[in-house]
C-alpha cells in the first residue's frame, strides 16, 4: 500500500479528481431508497485524506468551489430571497430556522458547562454540526487557538450525514405527497362563449372574472384567429384559448364562460401558429416581457415561457433569462423575424458573461472582507457569505445597464455542482487526519456531543415546520438545508423532492443564518464566564 500512498501524494490533482469519481460512484449506491448522492464525496475524501495526508489540495481549491456554489445559488434565487424577506411565508421560514440555530447554540453552551468541555471545542461542535465554514473561521480568530477546528472536524461529518438521514427517515415515515404540478406544466383549453352575461363585454372585463392563474391568449371570431386583445367586444360563439398550470383551473374558467370547443381554434393555423424560440440575444435577456417590442406586421402574443423543466405563465413584469424558451402565437410570415429578434440559439443555454461573474464575485469577496463594528464585541466580517449576499443582490437586480447578471440555468447548474464537488473533496481531504486522530482519542465523547448539537438544530425545525405550521415537506427540507448550510444537504433535498422549493428556501434562509452563526461565535466568548 505504500506505493499507492506515494502515488497519491505525488499527484494531488489526480487524487482530487479520483476522490470525486469514487465519491460519486459511492453516492449512487442505493439501499432501500437511501443514497448519499454528492455527500458521499465528503466521506470518501475523509478516508483518502487520512490515508494520504500529503495529497491534500491547496485550501484555495475548496474556497473557490464554495464561492462558485454560493454565487450560482445567489444569482439564480436573488429575487425570491428578497421577496421572502417581505412575505409572511419567508419570514415564517426564517423564524423556524432561527429557532433551530438558537437551540443548537444553547445546546453547545450547555455541553461546555455540564461536560466540562473547553469553550473552543463546544463552539467548534456548533460550527461543525451546522457545517458553517465562515463560523469556524470566525471562531478560530476569536478564540486564538485550534480548539474550534477539533470540534468542527469531529462534528462536521455529522452535520452532513445527520440531516440527510433525518430527512430520509422522516420522508420514509410520513410518506408525504410532493406537489410537483405547480408551475411544472401548462394546460390549454378552447372554450366557446355561451354565458350571456359576457356578451358585449370587453375581453379584458371577461379576463377579470377568471381564476388568477388562467390567461386568455387567443381568440377566434368571424372565422379568423387573432391574439387576445383586451378591447375586443365578446360576441356569442366567440372561441377563446385558455392556458393555465392546472386542468382544475381551466375547468373552473370554462364553467363561467361556456362549453369546451376542442379544435375550433387550434386546427386553423392560417392566421395564428405556434412558435417556440430560445432567448439568446443580449437585447432581450434581462428585460421584462412588457418592455419587449416584438417584430412583425401582425400582433404577437407570448403564451408560454419554459425555464429549465418548468413552464411559466408569462406576465408583463417577468424578466427573460438566457436559455428561456419563449412560446408565441404569431403569423407564420413573422416567424423568421421573431427567431432573429430572440436569437433562437441553443448555445445561449450555456453561454454567460464572464465579465459579470468576475465583477460579481470580486464584489462579494470585498463585501466579505469588510469588518463591521459590533458594540461590546469588536469587529466581525461575514467571509465567504459576502459572495452569497452580493450574488443575491445582483440576482435581484438581474441587469445593470448593458451588464446582465443572470446565468443560464444549465450553465448555473454546472457551475454550482462543480463548485460543490470541489469544496466537499478539499474539505474532506484536509479534515481526514485530524478527524481520525480525534476519533482515536476522545472521539466517542465528541461524536456523541456533536450528535446532540445536531439534534438540537434539526429536530426543532422539523417539529415546527411539519407539525406546528403544517408546511409542505419539500419546503421544510429547504429550511433544514438553509439552517445547516451544507450544499450536500441541499443536493439531497433536491433529489428527495423534485421541486424548486428546497432551493428557494435555502436561498431565503442560508445568508441570514450564516450571519447569525458568525455573530454567535463572535459574541459568546466575550460574554463567557
Amino acid at each position: 500500500m505504500d506505493w499507492m500512498k506515494e502515488l497519491l501524494e505525488q499527484q494531488p490533482l489526480m487524487t482530487l479528481f479520483l476522490t470525486v469519481a469514487i465519491g460519486y460512484l459511492v453516492g449512487e449506491i442505493n439501499i432501500k431508497g437511501f443514497s448519499l448522492g454528492v455527500g458521499a464525496v465528503l466521506f470518501v475524501a475523509l478516508a483518502i485524506g487520512w490515508f494520504a495526508p500529503k495529497a491534500v489540495p491547496a485550501p484555495m481549491v475548496g474556497t473557490l468551489g464554495l464561492a462558485l456554489f454560493l454565487y450560482a445559488v445567489g444569482v439564480q434565487y436573488g429575487k425570491q430571497f428578497f421577496q421572502g424577506l417581505t412575505s409572511s411565508a419567508g419570514q415564517k421560514a426564517n423564524l423556524i430556522a432561527l429557532a433551530g440555530v438558537a437551540m443548537a447554540g444553547v445546546a453547545s453552551l450547555l455541553i461546555a458547562r455540564m461536560a466540562d468541555l473547553e469553550l473552543g471545542y463546544a463552539i467548534g461542535l456548533f460550527a461543525g454540526s451546522s457545517t458553517s465554514t465562515p463560523a469556524l473561521q470566525a471562531a478560530l480568530a476569536t478564540m486564538g487557538n485550534d480548539d474550534p477546528a477539533v470540534g468542527y472536524s469531529v462534528s462536521y461529518p455529522f452535520g452532513v450525514a445527520g440531516p440527510i438521514l433525518l430527512l430520509y427517515f422522516t420522508f420514509l415515515f410520513l410518506k408525504p405527497k410532493i406537489d410537483t404540478s405547480a408551475g411544472s406544466g401548462m394546460e390549454m383549453l378552447e372554450v366557446a362563449i355561451r354565458n350571456q352575461d359576457h356578451f358585449g363585454r370587453t375581453l379584458g372585463e371577461v379576463m377579470s372574472t377568471l381564476p388568477p392563474e388562467v390567461k386568455i391568449v387567443a381568440l377566434r371570431t368571424g372565422h379568423h384567429n387573432e391574439p387576445a386583445a383586451h378591447g375586443h367586444f365578446v360576441a356569442e360563439n366567440d372561441v377563446v384559448l385558455l392556458v393555465a398550470p392546472r386542468k382544475e383551473s381551466l375547468e373552473m374558467a370554462r364553467q363561467g364562460l361556456g362549453e369546451a370547443a376542442p379544435g375550433r381554434l387550434l386546427k386553423d393555423r392560417s392566421d395564428l401558429d405556434y412558435i417556440r424560440v430560445f432567448a439568446s440575444r443580449a437585447n432581450v435577456v434581462g428585460k421584462p416581457i412588457g418592455d419587449l417590442i416584438l417584430p412583425g406586421d401582425r400582433a404577437v402574443v407570448i403564451a408560454q415561457v419554459r425555464r429549465g423543466d418548468t413552464n411559466i405563465l408569462p406576465r408583463p413584469d417577468m424578466v427573460l433569462e438566457f436559455g428561456d424558451r419563449v412560446g408565441m402565437l404569431a403569423h407564420r410570415n413573422d416567424f423568421a423575424a421573431l427567431r432573429h429578434y430572440f436569437g433562437d440559439s441553443i448555445k445561449g443555454t450555456a453561454e454567460f458573461s464572464y465579465i459579470s461573474i468576475g465583477l460579481g464575485m470580486a464584489l462579494g469577496f470585498v463585501l466579505g472582507a469588510i469588518q463591521f463594528p459590533l458594540p461590546g464585541v469588536g469587529k466581525l466580517s461575514i467571509g465567504l457569505a459576502g459572495v452569497l449576499v452580493m450574488a443575491l443582490i445582483l440576482g435581484n437586480l438581474r441587469r445593470t445597464g448593458g451588464l446582465n447578471w443572470t446565468i443560464p440555468l444549465s450553465a448555473n447548474l454546472v457551475l454550482r455542482n462543480l463548485g460543490l464537488t470541489l469544496f466537499l473533496a478539499q474539505v474532506g481531504m484536509s479534515s481526514g487526519p485530524k478527524f481520525a486522530a480525534t476519533v482515536a482519542g476522545n472521539g466517542l465523547q465528541m461524536l456523541v456531543l456533536g450528535a446532540i448539537v445536531l439534534a438540537a438544530l434539526i429536530i426543532p425545525i422539523m417539529v415546527l415546520g411539519l407539525l406546528v405550521f403544517k408546511l409542505p415537506y419539500d419546503e421544510v427540507a429547504g429550511i433544514v438545508s438553509g439552517a445547516c448550510g451544507n450544499p450536500a444537504v441541499l443536493a439531497y433535498s433536491n433529489k428527495l423532492t423534485p421541486t424548486d422549493r428546497p432551493d428557494l428556501a435555502y436561498a431565503m434562509i442560508f445568508p441570514g443564518m450564516t450571519i447569525v452563526k458568525i455573530l454567535f461565535v463572535d459574541i459568546v466568548p466575550a460574554l463567557w464566564r
